[in-house]
């Protein structure tokens, strides 16, 4: 019997109004964080460039399949770059994989929570 073959992983990006969209589909994991990585990266560097700073990126899991550790670390590196860019950080359609290992890891308040501001006003995190 042979393997499966995971499905192909991607990363589409859609900014509107103000927010930009990424969509996920497929295993976020070593092979493949890089890939979302950038993809944010240069979503947010663009719009900046530009001088169009988002106020929000979204990141829709509906299409993921799994994730391992390195994809959950990826997910801090884009918390800690839309806190720096004062973007607010919404993960939405999240599965209930992703969900688990969220609280299991006690990551999900620190992913999903508002984020502190100047001043220390509260903006929402999640979507």
């Amino acid at each position: 019997m042979t393997p499966s073959n995971p499905p192909p992983f991607t990363v589409t990006v859609e900014t509107e109004d103000g927010t930009v969209l990424v969509r996920v589909a497929g295993d976020l994991d070593f092979e493949t964080c890089d890939e979302l990585m950038k993809a944010v990266e240069r979503c947010l560097g663009d719009r900046r460039d530009a001088g169009e700073e988002p106020a929000d990126l979204r990141v829709d899991f509906s299409g993921l399949g799994s994730i391992d550790s390195t994809g959950l670390s990826t997910l801090l590196m884009i918390r800690r770059l839309t806190d720096l860019a004062s973007v607010r950080l919404h993960l939405d359609e999240r599965p209930l994989a992703l969900d688990r290992l969220l609280g299991i890891t006690a990551t999900l308040h620190h992913l999903t929570a508002p984020r502190a501001e100047h001043g220390g006003e509260r903006r929402p995190g999640t979507g």
